[in-house]
């Protein structure tokens, strides 16, 4: 697979990673520890060096299951986790980017992912009572010791990614950028352009619904996050399914799937854009990685770009809890 630098300061990696998340938390049942590992693996021989989790996954499941995984290719992949979080009894707790809690669950990160050090260690969410700069320091200290390499951002706005970056250089912004998400367009791109700064999608197959496999009669269930987003009720998805019907002509043009042109066209935005699709079977794995050899021409984007226009994408991306946590 095609190799691409995250930004100025950040690690090379796959032009497509594999999102974890889905293997163990938001989707609903988790998967077989070993069908999980067995994943991650045919990703690594498949060509995948980004592999992202998280501490919240789980929680911490997830990290676990990713470092087993990947402890044979430890030298041959670029792990990303996440921190900023408070846990107690195996539950979530709100946020905590203190800098004793940073140095703490960072700790404990290594351990489970079986590893000395963390390639890109994110911020999952800005902690609004920590300063940035306070945040930015501690990784510093972190990538002086040798236990982190690169410093990422997750859903952080212009104002606090500059702010962060004057402190310790950001390798990488993860935030939701999609056919049907296009917001970060607006200042985001510019302002990671003009830093040196990569950018790594998260949900750049609309939480599976670019699809093409998610439908008004699709249920969810308890366990499935989607079941809190707006963008899923009823009425929206219903509305919402626009989108896809006229992706799919594309597709099918192209020779490709709806969900291969997501990826495609995210990848023909920026050199510096690698995006994270999850999923638990291998053969959507195989589907997606095959993206990279979908060649978007320019009068492919401009049909792309009209046919976005015609569509009115309705509902908030998260319920009203986590949409407070997005940094503006």
């Amino acid at each position: 697979m095609n190799a691409r630098r995250l930004g100025t300061h950040g690690p090379e990696v796959s032009a497509l990673g594999y999102g974890c998340m889905g293997l163990s938390y938001g989707y609903g049942t988790p998967s077989d520890r070993g069908d999980a590992i067995r994943l991650i693996r045919a990703a690594v021989e498949r060509g995948v060096t980004l592999f992202d989790t998280a501490q919240i996954y789980g929680p911490f499941t997830n990290e676990d299951v990713v470092g087993e995984a990947l402890a044979p290719y430890r030298d041959e992949v670029v792990i990303a986790t996440k921190f900023g979080f408070d846990f107690a009894d195996g539950q979530t707790r709100g946020l905590n980017s203190r800098p004793e809690s940073i140095r703490k669950t960072t700790e404990d990160s290594l351990r489970r992912l079986r590893t000395d050090y963390v390639d890109l260690l994110i911020q999952h969410r800005v902690d609004p009572t920590v300063p940035i700069e306070d945040v930015a320091g501690t990784v510093k200290e972190l990538i002086g010791e040798g236990k982190v390499k690169h410093f990422g951002l997750s859903e952080a706005g212009v104002r606090t990614i500059r702010r962060a970056h004057a402190v310790q250089p950001v390798a990488a912004l993860q935030s939701e950028y999609s056919l049907w998400w296009r917001e970060p367009e607006q200042t985001i791109l510019p302002t990671l352009e003009e830093l040196g700064i990569g950018f790594v999608p998260f949900s750049p197959l609309g939480k599976g619904f670019l699809t093409g496999a998610i439908d008004d009669r699709t249920t969810f269930v308890a366990s499935d996050f989607r079941q809190t987003v707006p963008r899923f009720d009823p009425e929206n998805r219903h509305a919402n399914l626009a989108l896809v019907a006229r992706v799919e002509p594309i597709a099918e043009r192209l020779g490709a799937t709806p969900a291969q042109v997501a990826l495609a066209w995210l990848l023909a935005q920026k050199p510096w854009i690698v995006p994270i699709p999850g999923t638990t079977k291998l053969h959507r794995l195989e589907e997606n990685l095959a993206a990279v050899d979908v060649r978007l021409t320019g009068g492919d984007l401009d049909e792309i770009e009209r046919t976005l226009a015609e569509v009115d994408v309705r509902g908030d991306r998260y319920g009203e809890g986590a949409q407070r946590m997005i940094d503006r």
